[in-house]
Order: C-alpha cells, then sequence, then structure tokens
C-alpha cells in the first residue's frame, strides 16, 4: 500500500488548513506516521485517500489548537504610503506560498483540479484563516474535497446538523471576504501578459510594468507589514525605493494556483546574480491585481527548486 502516491493531496489539504507550506510538510509528515502506526486498523471501508485526509485534518486541528492564524501585510495595517517605516514581523506571522506541483495532485480529474487550484489561491487560503479551525475543516472538506455532511461528522465526530450549522457559517463569512478572481488555467491574453510583465520587470520600465496593473493593484513584501494599492502609488514606489529592483532577472514558476517567478538581483561584493525575492502575481481579467515579494529565499528557492544563484 503506497502511501506517497497520496502526498501532494495532503499537502495542499494541509496547507489550506495552515497557511504555511512549511507547517503542511510537517502536517503531512505526521499524518504518514499515524497512518503506518494505524495500518493494520484499516479495512478499506474507505478509500486509502479518504482515511488519510481524515487523519491529516485532525493532525491540521491538532496543531491550530496552539497556534495564531497566518495573515498577509493587508489583513494586518491600513495601506501605507511609499515612505512609511518598514516594519517587520516574524515569518511564522505571515501566510506563506508553496508549489503548485507540491500542493495538486496529478490524478485528480479536470473539474476537481479545478477546485484544487482555486482553493490554494493566496486570497482564498488568507480568508480561510479568519475562520475558527473546525468551520474551516468542514468547509474544506465539504466544498473542497466534496464530502457529504455524514462524512464529515464521522470525520470530526460530530453531528450532522453541527456539520450543517459550521458550514453555513464558514460560508457566510468567506462571502463578506474578499477573495480575489478565480481561474481555473490562464487565458491566451492573461498568459501573455504575464510574459509581458517578465519583460518589463527585467527592462525595469516602470511606464510600461504599471500599464499592466489593475487601478486598485496592491503590492506587498512579507516580513514587511507595509502594503500600497493603487497603480500611481506603486509607480512612485518603482522609480523610489522599489528601484533597488533595477538590473534583477526572473525565472518562471508557479505558485497557490498563479503565475511566479523567481527574482534574482546582483549582490555587492558576490558575482553573479542571487535570490531577492518569490514574486506571486494576482490576475483579474487582463490586469494584475496584485504583486507579493516574498523576502525569505532563505527557505523559499529551495521549497521552489529555485537555484541558489544565476550567472
Amino acid at each position: 500500500m503506497d502511501l506517497e502516491e497520496h502526498r501532494s493531496a495532503l499537502t495542499g489539504h494541509c496547507y489550506r488548513m495552515l497557511g504555511s507550506a512549511f507547517d503542511a510538510e510537517d502536517a503531512v509528515q505526521e499524518t504518514m506516521v499515524r497512518a503506518w502506526r494505524n495500518l493494520k486498523g484499516f479495512e478499506g471501508r474507505a478509500s486509502l485517500r479518504t482515511w488519510l485526509y481524515r487523519i491529516a485534518t485532525n493532525v491540521c486541528l491538532d496543531a491550530l489548537s496552539h497556534r495564531s492564524r497566518r495573515e498577509r501585510p493587508m489583513q494586518v495595517r491600513a495601506e501605507g504610503t511609499v515612505n512609511d517605516a518598514l516594519d517587520s514581523l516574524p515569518r511564522t506571522h505571515w501566510l506563506e506560498p508553496i508549489p503548485d506541483a507540491r500542493a495538486l495532485p496529478h490524478d485528480a480529474d479536470p473539474a476537481q483540479q479545478i477546485m484544487l487550484r482555486q482553493s490554494i489561491r493566496l486570497a482564498f487560503v488568507a480568508a480561510l484563516q479568519h475562520l475558527p479551525p473546525k468551520q474551516r475543516a468542514v468547509l474544506l472538506l465539504t466544498d473542497v474535497l466534496g464530502w457529504s455532511a455524514a462524512e464529515v461528522a464521522s470525520s470530526l465526530e460530530t453531528s450532522v446538523a453541527s456539520v450543517t450549522s459550521a458550514l453555513q457559517r464558514a460560508r457566510a463569512t468567506l462571502a463578506a471576504r474578499e477573495v480575489g478572481e478565480a481561474c481555473a488555467e490562464l487565458t491566451d491574453a492573461q498568459s501573455a501578459l504575464v510574459e509581458r510583465y517578465a519583460t518589463a520587470f527585467e527592462r525595469y520600465d516602470v511606464d510600461a510594468l504599471t500599464q499592466l496593473l489593475h487601478e486598485d493593484a496592491c503590492l506587498s513584501m512579507p516580513p514587511y507589514t507595509l502594503w500600497l494599492r493603487g497603480r500611481q502609488t506603486i509607480r512612485e514606489w518603482l522609480l523610489g525605493r522599489g528601484a533597488i529592483c533595477r538590473d534583477s532577472r526572473l525565472v518562471p514558476t508557479q505558485a497557490c494556483g498563479s503565475p511566479a517567478f523567481g527574482q534574482y538581483h546582483p549582490v555587492e561584493s558576490k558575482s553573479g546574480l542571487h535570490p531577492w525575492a518569490l514574486i506571486v502575481l494576482e490576475l483579474a481579467g487582463e490586469r494584475i491585481a496584485g504583486m507579493t515579494f516574498f523576502l525569505d529565499t532563505d527557505k523559499l528557492f529551495p521549497l521552489f527548486s529555485l537555484p541558489g544563484h544565476l550567472p
């Protein structure tokens, strides 16, 4: 019985629950340990993956019982200005990105793949963090994985009525939060948009870059609390303090169901280009609605199998 073939599906589920790629991997490892210990008791009344999801959900609930939620800068403070101080919070405070390759199983059918991809988007996972842990689990098991209320009740050792009530409250909370625009795959126009972004960024053509942005686009840079809103404000940042990004090169990747890039930049006294940020783009139609520059490259670049430097 091969438990490993279910790792990516479980990692995606734990990521939705915990908001951290690294915490998700730890939770999956604990899930595998618990599964091996109890394998003799697995009688095949459910599929192996369903059984593993049950274990993983309870591992996550255990973890969440003594952890605060992960957040994005937009949830921590009001929008800032280009002159604000760059205050920071510890890495463990922030919602983290996850590589698509680690979180999306290859054996899902097309309809399920769409749902799984949409539910690892940064905005969606950030909204999930505002649900109490059990509501979060109920919503994910029903609306993402397609379980019945009875199956969820059995997994969480509660009643169907309790599951139904928790699901209604969770859906209402998510409906009141801004979770962005979901799409299954990039359209041809969006793919061209992402290519134009990479070209403009590497040339550091700020006018071309800002023309690609939605009027209310947001820019954030965890672990800094500062975030900016609006095409003009972002333009001022890119021409001012953000101009340090000039002369960068971008390596494409995929994060949280979205286009992303490893950003490399010259470092004084070192040859070549070195990791600077993992950039995750959020699209709205044919404009870029969000740019998140995750600066914890020491941990994130190995996770995304990005090179340690470029010539």
